[in-house]
């Protein structure tokens, strides 16, 4: 992810000019662009057709947008606009701005985030896990299949990680797992998944 050298926007400039772009976010007025590579989509579309099918199995009333953009109430200038996101139908109408734009500003109404690692990945492990969790989100997933992150956060060496994140009251506890092993999640507890099920081919 490169950091555009702009203006400050606000909000709304954002949505209006880049509201329908999937390539861009705005964190602090700062426009980001995501740069979403091909090995970036597939892994975010595979995660999202794995969560859809537990979903249908389940028979939850629980939908995956295409794209979707959050506003935290918190921050004024910032449109979060995560790789896939789990929304629960039944509380879409509390949503004020749903019906216009897919924008969400209820964290009640967001069941699991999921961030797929890029160059921003400082944005992934550190800001958005804030942003999430004043949020209420009960689960953050950070897929850094590349292992982009930082030793801090992923351990040295550095490998292919999936960072689980629960929320235990106001603050998220982590859980990570590596290649080859079974992923835990409070949201999915029927799910059948590992790290290496959605790796780019």
């Amino acid at each position: 992810m490169t950091y555009t050298p702009a203006k400050t926007l606000s909000f709304d400039e954002f949505i209006a000019q880049y509201g329908d772009d999937p390539r861009y976010e705005l964190i602090d007025g700062e426009l980001r662009d995501m740069e979403p590579t091909g090995p970036h989509e597939a892994v975010a579309g595979k995660i999202a057709g794995q969560l859809f099918a537990d979903i249908l199995r389940a028979n939850l009333n629980w939908v995956i947008p295409r794209t979707c953009l959050i506003k935290p109430p918190a921050a004024e200038a910032t449109a979060l606009r995560p790789d896939v996101i789990i929304l629960d139908e039944a509380k879409l109408s509390q949503e004020p701005l749903w019906q216009r734009e897919t924008i969400i500003t209820n964290g009640s109404t967001i069941q699991l985030v999921v961030e797929v690692v890029s160059k921003n990945w400082q944005d992934d492990y550190a800001r958005k896990v804030e942003e999430y969790a004043l949020l209420s989100i009960p689960e953050y997933w950070i897929v850094d299949f590349r292992a982009l992150g930082g030793i801090a956060f992923i351990g040295k060496p550095k490998q292919p990680t999936f960072t689980v994140c629960y929320l235990d009251r106001d603050e998220y506890r982590q859980q990570q797992y590596r290649l080859g092993q079974a992923i835990a999640s409070l949201c999915f507890s029927t799910l059948q998944l590992q790290l290496d099920n959605v790796l780019p081919r």
